[in-house]
């Protein structure tokens, strides 16, 4: 139960805080050098990079972190 909730909140957070903190930069360089809106669509590219790098790994981890604790609890390999 616990490991589902850890799952949703990084997972929210993994998507959440690249988008918000690179379009808020995209957006104010934009406004800074007058270039709207290419920085903050370079700021959404990289926001999309960064979190399904960190999808991945983060998933890897925890299916390594589910099949040990289904291992406890079966008490023995899964197949």
């Amino acid at each position: 139960m616990m490991l589902g909730f850890r799952i949703f909140l990084e997972f929210g957070a993994i998507i959440a805080a690249p988008v918000v903190f690179l379009a808020w930069l995209g957006k104010y360089l934009d406004d800074k050098y007058g270039t709207e809106p290419k920085l903050l669509i370079v700021g959404f590219v990289l926001a999309f990079i960064i979190s399904a790098v960190s999808i991945v790994q983060k998933a890897k981890r925890f299916g390594n972190e589910y099949d040990e604790i289904d291992k406890k609890k079966n008490g023995g390999p899964t197949t």
